[in-house]
């Protein structure tokens, strides 16, 4: 009887065969690890790529000066003055040598009434001029009557000229943003603040006051929005906006005939720009009686009565 110790062919390759095929499932599974690594690799990459962008899109953002918003309550780039309470009467805020003397005739002036069509007031101002903290300041009492009387309509259009005047910290363009957020946000206090900002006015080539500081003045007149205002203010909000509505300003002023903004302060009564003396209140007073004259002639004129045929 024999016995075989050797493999037969068959057996020989069912063995080659199945280390054939354990290398293959081992080639796969290296191939699929390799191919699974350079997947990972990728999607870190394209993660490392997305966070750089994501940083320099801030970056830029911040630079420009934060979110490109447009404020609700603005028209034609302004800001009607609703309520004139919280604020000083003149005599407090400005010193008597800063308001232009004028004659006793002067000082008694007629100015509008009711009666008639309200007049329309609009000034663009630069927070940073000298010459519309002189307006503002020497008009400030009779602005005040005359809306409350609603014998005016007020509105005040913050743009930003002297941008360069503030050692770099662009404290032109950050108090006309920071005055849009007050009427945007707490729009009563607005006339207060507008009148706060000139009458406490930095020297042209300083700081100026920081965004902090702007929102603590908004506090200070009454703001009754004060965690709203402060971070509008200090996330730059309408920086942009006050940017764009400068440029259109000086690219043309609506309702004005083709008036371009040049300076500041420019201050329109319907529509005809006020050419006199900044700090002489009397001088103003009557330009406006003469303009709301004009405007009732011309009304008249143009809508004549009808009167009975004759007999």
């Amino acid at each position: 009887m024999s016995t075989d110790s050797g493999d037969t062919p068959s057996s020989a390759t069912d063995r080659r065969e199945a280390v054939r095929e354990k290398a293959q499932r081992v080639h796969v599974k290296q191939s699929r690890v390799r191919l699974a690594r350079r997947i990972s690799l990728g999607v870190l990459a394209t993660g490392a790529v997305a966070a750089v962008a994501a940083v320099v899109v801030w970056s830029v953002t911040s630079t420009m000066g934060g979110r490109d918003l447009t404020p609700d309550t603005a028209s034609s780039d302004g800001f009607a003055v609703s309520d004139v309470a919280g604020v000083a009467g003149s005599q407090g805020a400005i010193d008597d040598s800063a308001v232009e003397a004028t004659p006793e005739s002067d000082k008694a002036a007629p100015a509008p009434t009711a009666s008639a069509a309200p007049v329309d007031i609009r000034v663009y101002v630069d927070y940073l001029s000298p010459g519309a903290r002189e307006w503002q300041l020497a008009n400030v009492d009779q602005l005040k009557t005359w809306v409350d009387e609603g014998a005016a309509t007020l509105s005040y259009h913050p743009v930003s000229m002297l941008t360069a005047k503030s050692n770099g910290t662009k404290y032109s363009l950050r108090a006309a943003a920071a005055a849009a957020c007050v009427a945007t946000h707490d729009e009563n206090v607005f006339f207060a603040y507008n009148t706060e900002l000139l009458s406490r006015q930095p020297a042209m080539d300083t700081d100026g006051f920081s965004d902090t500081e702007l929102a603590d003045l908004a506090q200070a007149v009454g703001a009754q929005e004060p965690d709203k205002v402060r971070d509008c203010i200090e996330d730059g909000d309408y920086i942009e906006w006050t940017k764009d509505a400068t440029e259109r300003a000086i690219s043309g002023i609506p309702d004005a005939d083709g008036l371009q903004l040049a300076g500041t302060p420019m201050i329109l009564v319907n529509g005809q720009p006020y050419m006199g003396a900044l700090k002489d209140a009397a001088e103003f007073s009557q330009f406006v009686l003469t303009s709301a004259s004009d405007k009732f002639y011309t009304e008249q004129t143009a809508t004549p009565t009808p009167t009975a045929p004759a007999e």
